[in-house]
Parts: structure tokens; C-alpha cells; sequence
């Protein structure tokens, strides 16, 4: 039985969970609905690196969210702790490095001048949302967060004149702090009466494809409605450091060639090995709907593993893996 610990202040729970980072590696493995021997832990350029994209599957660049800071933009959190099943506003901005402003003008981006994105550290907790604007570049929104515990706060935006960027900060949330496992590993998930089908490989700093399927009663859904100019839009979170991944489908309605479903298809990079909470938003019967699964990436050690597997044992002393 797990003993609800209450936070005020969380020093000792956020540093303890900041520590937390994957490794990164450049081997190659499928998207897995289960983790094998670990515990649970498109776009081109300098925009796939700002979305996690990296040819070698090195992270040389750090991939988006992680950094308060990026090329001269800051983001200004002025909330930094809520508390859990209020509702609260959440308050910041983004600053221009060395001048101090805050930025008021923005290029959009599937309808929005700046997505935001909230989500606990233990990633069970996601909300994909819009806030408002102020004309002196204040940006606020109302929300009501469930359970106590260290968040990340995401701000996903193209300043006017300028690129694409993923600026991250943490977010501390009052209460009773009980922190949960990563959810289990699944390809399959339901959500509010559909159910959705998750396939596809991930290669570590290679771009993949995942196709998500969307029924309802056993019946394909062949009407999903657009939702911010595309039929769903996909979240990728890292378990450990939340380096944030945020893709399009392959295709957009109106185009000729992309149908309302039953299929949803992205291309996704994945930076690095290891295990991965993907949520996706779509729309239907004018209502947006969020399925999420846990997938694992695999990486060169466990390639290594598959390859020894059924190998004869040599003489000798044994070896440490």
C-alpha cells in the first residue's frame, strides 16, 4: 500500500525525479507493447532536431522541451506551483533574450499561434491546450489538474520571422503526493467507446511510420472530423526526461488523397532508445478525444541480446551482461 506523502515545496520530489534520463543510442528495434530486459523507465532540418530528430540517433541536439532557453527565446513561467483539483490560471510568456520582451507576434501553426502542452513526470496525467493571449504577450489559460506531483510544461510555437520551437519548464502541483508506474506497455487502447489500434516500428533517430486505426462497436470510423486542420495529432513523451516529440499525420483533410479514416498515419523519430507515452487527440461527432499507449524503442544492447539468444554456452567463466 502506497502512503500519500503531502507537498508544499517540492525540492526533494522534483530533484529526485529530474534525475531520471534515458540513454541514447543508435540501434534499431519495433515499437513493442512490452519492455524487454529494462525497466519502465514530418519535419527536416533544425526542426526534426526540435521534434527529436536525429540522422545518427545521437542527441547531439538536445530534442525539444528540455530547455527553458533556445535560440534567444525564453519561456517565462509566472506559475509555477498549482494546486491539485483546483482550478487554477496558469501564467507566462515568451521572452526575447537579451532584450526582455515578450513576443507578440506569432506565425501559426495548425490554426494556433502556440500549443501547450501539460504532463505529469510519471506521464499519466496529459492535457493539450490554447491559451489566450494578452496584447503585452501574457499568455494564460484556466486549468484543473488531478493528482499532486512535478509536471512539465511545454510551449510549442513559431515566433514570426523565425523557427519552429519546443521550449520546456517545471510546474509543481500541490497535495497528496502519490506517484504511479509508467502505464503498462499496449498497442490497444479505448477510450470513451472507441477503440484504437496502434502498429508501426520506430527506429531510434530514423523517421517511422505509426498508423493508428479508430473503431467504434467493431465498425471502422470513416468520418473523423479535422481538428486543427488535421484528422489527429500525436504527442510523443520520453519516460524519464519528457523529451517531447510533436508530429502531423501523413496528409490533411481536403488534399484528394487522405480519408477521414479509419486510419490515422504519422512519421515519428524517436531520439533514443527506450520507453515512450504517445497521446493522440481526434475528433468525431464534434467532440476531441484523447487515446494513449506506452511503447517501448529498442536499442543496440537488446539487438545484441536477441542476436545471442539460443546461442550455444561457452566454457568458461560466464559473462556479465
Amino acid at each position: 500500500m502506497r502512503t500519500g506523502l503531502k507537498i508544499g515545496v517540492f525540492a526533494t520530489a522534483l530533484a529526485a525525479t529530474f534525475g531520471t534520463a534515458h540513454g541514447v543510442g543508435n540501434a534499431v528495434d519495433a515499437v513493442s507493447p512490452e519492455g524487454k530486459g529494462g525497466a519502465h523507465a514530418g519535419r527536416g532540418g533544425q526542426e526534426a532536431a526540435e521534434h527529436g530528430g536525429h540522422a545518427g540517433g545521437h542527441e547531439a541536439t538536445p530534442p525539444g522541451g528540455l530547455e527553458v532557453s533556445r535560440a534567444g527565446y525564453t519561456l517565462d513561467l509566472s506559475t509555477p506551483r498549482l494546486a491539485a483539483g483546483t482550478k487554477g490560471e496558469l501564467r507566462f510568456a515568451v521572452v526575447q533574450d537579451g532584450t526582455g520582451r515578450r513576443v507578440t507576434a506569432y506565425q501559426r501553426e495548425h490554426g494556433k499561434e502556440l500549443h501547450l502542452i501539460l504532463a505529469s513526470r510519471d506521464l499519466t496525467v496529459y492535457r493539450h491546450l490554447h491559451p489566450s493571449r494578452a496584447a503585452d504577450g501574457t499568455w494564460s489559460i484556466p486549468v484543473d489538474l488531478p493528482k499532486a506531483g512535478a509536471y512539465r510544461v511545454f510551449a510549442d510555437f513559431t515566433p514570426r520571422g523565425g523557427r519552429s520551437l519546443t521550449l520546456g519548464a517545471d510546474l509543481a502541483v500541490s497535495g497528496n503526493y502519490a506517484p504511479d508506474p509508467l502505464p503498462r506497455f499496449n498497442s490497444t487502447t479505448e477510450v470513451e467507446g472507441y477503440d484504437l489500434q496502434l502498429n508501426g516500428e520506430l527506429t531510434p533517430g530514423r523517421a517511422g511510420e505509426l498508423k493508428l486505426t479508430v473503431t467504434r462497436d467493431g465498425k471502422p470510423v470513416r468520418d473523423l472530423q479535422p481538428y486543427l486542420g488535421a484528422y489527429g495529432h500525436l504527442v510523443a513523451l520520453r519516460s524519464g526526461d519528457l523529451a517531447y516529440l510533436h508530429v502531423h499525420p501523413n496528409g490533411e483533410p481536403g488534399d484528394g488523397r487522405t480519408a477521414p479514416g479509419p486510419e490515422i498515419s504519422f512519421t515519428v523519430t524517436a531520439p533514443s532508445p527506450g520507453d515512450y507515452r504517445l497521446f493522440l487527440d481526434f475528433k468525431h461527432e464534434g467532440k476531441v478525444r484523447t487515446a494513449a499507449f506506452t511503447v517501448h524503442v529498442g536499442g543496440a544492447a537488446e539487438a545484441a541480446g536477441k542476436a545471442m539468444e539460443g546461442a550455444p554456452a561457452e566454457d568458461g567463466p560466464g559473462h556479465a551482461h
